[in-house]
């Protein structure tokens, strides 16, 4: 730049300085923050006189605040900061705004350089983070929100929250904010305090930080707790949640505290006395007592006796004689019933309760009414591999057992059982065994007619020729049907077959055969028969005879041979 430009513009900065001279203006008040007096408000404009020549106009906007009140009246006396001196309407320009912000800046400053908080107004949601409104806009991390990762940012918009300036730059325009810091350093505080007041036994009041399947986490101030599920209730809690919200305050007891690793153990039912301590006094079995039901599981209901006391009628103590599929098509959550106290044990903190005691048990009925050998005709309930369901009484059902069908037939297939009966037919029974303690009724269909087995040895005896019918051939003889229900078995040893002879070939089924009785077990149902003859017979049991008493040997030829091996 040539000394002639420099001289025009030093000439140029002096005329101005001395036309604001001469209107009654400090130059050096440019930039400067100046006190007013508010003297008008026109429309959209507050008009201030800050002492010179000039009054100065500022858009009422800068007065309103985050709900668009006007919060200005004449006569106030308020700090701007001037921008300009003259404008085309020969008005000083001033900024009520500016004037606010080079304050704040200047107050942020102070509190970074001195690690102090300031309060400020969450404004919107940001990517990374939140806008917070400090009397500037500043940033605050998602990280530096709060001591545990938040996913819903939302909840804080709007909120008046206190914060640590974390990064100060003004000539950027950039604060970076931590309420992080100011909460770690309250729980460091609380912790502290809370931590000397720590021992087992000691009760205190904590908030419900989180809960869980198994217990909940209780803030104590600074440090947290667990209050598992066990040491909720003396009664039986299936879920924390039924007891405790996120939020809530509780009174808890200290049960254990660990300082190495700063581990505390809580309980809640301790605060009470243990009502099972006096159940057995209380609850006598053979009593009857009231409650309501809390809850239904497959396996059975759970009453409520009393506060921390409760007793379960187990689904087979429900009914006598109904299949009872599930609890609940008996009893319902909330029903009140009464019930009879079965078994109380304190130590294991159960009361089995029974519903059924309350009516007279009909197995005892039916077995007085219904002695064995007694005969009834009864309706097919259901079918199984095993046998039938007949319903005698009362949805009360005997069982008749594949093996008391027939005295003679054997069923070896379950299919056939559904040959012989369908669900509904009418059959009749005769009682064979009924069993109260047990709920079982034994039922025979066989049992109705005579045992055929019982003549069968007087009417076969040993030594009686008979005839009959090959049914089967195995391996180890022939099963020839003799009368319907009565089969005897002719050991192939006493088939009378020949050296070479083949058991399938000289046999078919069908075929008839003639053989003599032998022997007869009543108690096994079988009768062994032999086709030989007399004489073939005689001669076998004296080849037998000879082969017991010499080793096989049946010839003197025979018997040198054996002698000479022997001396080998």
């Amino acid at each position: 730049m040539s000394q002639l430009e420099t001289t025009n513009i030093d000439d140029s900065l002096a005329r101005e300085f001395e036309a604001l001279l001469s209107q009654g203006i400090d130059p050096t008040k440019h930039g400067e923050l100046i006190k007013g007096t508010v003297t008008a408000i026109i429309r959209e404009q507050v008009v201030v006189d800050i002492g010179y020549k000039s009054e100065g106009h500022i858009p009422i906007n800068q007065f309103k605040d985050y709900n668009g009140k006007i919060n200005v009246n004449v006569g106030d006396t308020v700090e701007v900061l001037m921008l300009s001196s003259d404008n085309e309407d020969g008005d000083i320009i001033l900024s009520h705004d500016r004037a606010q912000q080079l304050k704040t800046w200047t107050k942020l400053e102070e509190l970074f350089n001195n690690n102090e908080t300031v309060m400020g107004r969450v404004v919107q949601k940001v990517k990374g983070g939140l806008q917070v409104d400090v009397g500037v806009p500043a940033f605050l991390p998602g990280s530096q929100i709060d001591i545990r990762p938040q996913r819903n940012l939302d909840k804080f918009v709007s909120q008046e929250l206190e914060f640590k300036i974390l990064k100060y730059n003004k000539e950027r325009g950039n604060i970076v904010l931590s309420r992080r810091s100011v909460l770690e350093e309250e729980r460091s505080a609380l912790k502290r305090d809370t931590i000397d007041k720590l021992a087992e036994g000691v009760v205190m009041e904590g908030v419900v930080k989180n809960v869980t399947h198994y217990g909940a986490f209780i803030d104590l101030g600074g440090i947290d707790g667990l209050l598992h599920i066990t040491d909720m209730s003396w009664g039986r809690v299936n879920h924390p949640s039924e007891l405790l919200s996120v939020g809530q305050t509780v009174p808890v007891v200290v049960l254990k505290y660990d300082e190495g690793h700063e581990r505390v153990s809580l309980g809640m039912k301790q605060l009470h006395e243990n009502p099972w301590e006096k159940v057995e006094a209380q609850f006598k079995p053979g009593s009857v007592v009231k409650g309501g039901i809390v809850s239904v599981t497959d396996y059975g209901a759970f009453v409520k006796l009393e506060e921390g006391i409760e007793g379960l009628i187990h689904v087979s103590e429900m009914s006598w004689s109904k299949k009872v599929k599930h609890p609940s098509k008996v009893v319902n959550i909330g029903d009140v019933v009464e019930a009879v106290v079965l078994e109380v044990s304190a130590e294991n903190q159960r009361i089995s309760l029974g519903l059924k005691q309350l009516t007279p048990n009909p197995w005892e009925e039916l077995a007085k009414e219904l002695p064995v050998g007694t005969k009834l005709t009864g309706t097919v309930r259901s079918i199984t591999d095993f046998g039938i369901f007949v319903n005698v009484k009362n949805d009360i059902d005997g069982l008749v057992h594949v093996s008391d069908f027939s005295w003679t037939k054997r069923i070896k297939d379950p299919k056939e059982i559904q040959d012989l009966y369908k669900k509904g037919d009418q059959v009749e029974v005769v009682v064979l065994e009924i069993d109260p303690a047990n709920e079982r009724l034994s039922l025979g269909i066989k049992q109705l007619e005579s045992d055929i087995w019982e003549t069968v040895p007087h009417r076969y005896p040993n030594g009686v020729r008979v005839k009959g019918t090959i049914t089967n051939i195995t391996d180890f003889g022939v099963f020839i049907e003799l009368e319907e229900g009565v089969e005897g078995l002719i050991h192939v040893s006493q088939l009378n077959l020949n050296k070479g002879d083949n058991l399938a070939e000289k046999f078919k089924v069908g075929d008839s055969l003639e053989a003599e009785v032998t022997s007869v077990d009543r108690a096994e149902r079988r009768i062994s028969l032999s086709m030989k003859s007399p004489k073939r017979k005689q001669k076998d049991e004296y080849a037998q005879y000879l082969e017991d008493d010499t080793g096989g040997a049946v010839t003197f030829g025979d018997l040198l041979q054996q002698q000479l091996q022997k001396k080998d």
